[in-house]
């Protein structure tokens, strides 16, 4: 046999070998891929994708980076906020990640003092090379995937990186997908200037404690709050003083409350508070507690103090009022309070 035909051989055993690799390595993105599109929440999403890519590749250590400051502002809103990312997700300075994407391609290397810094503690004892995969939403970078292994020739830079680069665009934009959508499910329920649920959401959840009251006899009881002299503070400090009263008294507000508890943004400046498993005389000492709190707790403001102060009214459900009985029940006594208060 010739030296060309040996040599014509090896070359079409390489190319057997690499389409058999390349083969297997399409059909486990396609699985990841798969699986991905089934999760319902971002949290969910990177979860599964971190998990599927460190078994399926057998990779000695999988991170998320994300930028800071990062460049999207509602992956602030929590989304990558919950125990398991605390574990597997890292914070670098935006312009750093920047020098490791400049053509927003994949980066791969084995030299790993260069990269030092970067990596995580609990990865740096078993990485001997490692691959950066961009990840881009809305056009904006803000963040990587990192990949380790302790093989040194696992990512040498002179390897090509289509793979990585179609498995970061699917990963962006099954990431976009889940983003957006929980900000749409966000925007339907929570109120955009103070964080809080809203009224469509109040409705549903007291509702619920209502039939949940009527099946087990548990007591069940409402607080509706409004701002003292609210319209004053508008008119004497400007509305975007006002905006941050209301978010003021709503960040106190859930503080304030126990974690079964919930607060809602009602109308305004009138907020309410859903007391699970409280009686009257319970919630009665809860409107003290919190009106007492914003007496003593005047809002900082422009290096000063703002006295801010509320009016609380109180009432318990007996498992036979409507929802809308329950709060102008509680209104009413809001009024009797800050009608009381003004005789003082």
């Amino acid at each position: 046999m010739s030296e060309y035909t040996i040599e014509l051989e090896n070359k079409l055993a390489t190319l057997i070998e690499n389409s058999r690799a390349n083969a297997d390595i399409t059909e486990k993105l396609f699985e990841i891929e798969t699986q991905i599109l089934r999760c319902k929440t971002s949290q969910e999403l990177l979860q599964q994708l971190l998990t599927l890519i460190k078994d399926k590749f057998n990779l000695s250590g999988i991170y998320l980076l994300l930028a800071d400051p990062t460049p999207i502002s509602y992956l602030l809103s929590g989304n990558m906020q919950s125990n398991w990312h605390s574990r597997h997700s890292k914070n670098i300075a935006f312009t750093l990640l920047q020098q490791l994407h400049p053509n927003r391609k994949p980066l791969l290397t084995n030299t790993i003092a260069d990269i030092s810094s970067i990596l995580p503690k609990n990865l740096i004892e078993h990485t001997q090379s490692a691959a950066f995969v961009p990840l881009v939403i809305e056009d904006k970078l803000f963040g990587s995937l990192l990949f380790t292994d302790n093989n040194k020739n696992r990512f040498q830079p002179d390897l090509g990186t289509l793979h990585l680069e179609q498995l970061a665009v699917k990963v962006s934009l099954c990431l976009s997908n889940a983003l957006i959508r929980e900000q749409l499910e966000y925007m339907a329920h929570y109120d955009r200037l103070t964080g809080v649920a809203n009224r469509r959401l109040m409705e549903a959840s007291i509702n619920e404690e209502l039939i949940r009251q009527r099946r087990y006899q548990v007591p069940f009881s409402v607080l509706f709050i409004d701002c003292n002299k609210f319209k004053q503070i508008n008119d004497t400090y400007g509305h975007d003083c006002g905006d941050k009263v209301l978010t003021y008294v709503a960040s106190q507000l859930q503080e304030l409350i126990r974690e079964n508890d919930k607060c809602f943004r009602y109308a305004g400046d009138e907020f309410v508070i859903t007391l699970a498993s409280q009686t009257y005389q319970e919630a009665q000492l809860a409107c003290k507690r919190l009106t007492e709190f914003f007496i003593k707790n005047p809002m900082p403001y422009q290096n000063s103090y703002l006295p801010i102060t509320i009016s609380c009214g109180a009432a318990a459900s007996d498992g036979n009022k409507t929802m809308e009985e329950l709060l102008k029940e509680a209104d009413e006594q809001l009024y009797l309070h800050k009608k009381a208060e003004a005789t003082h």
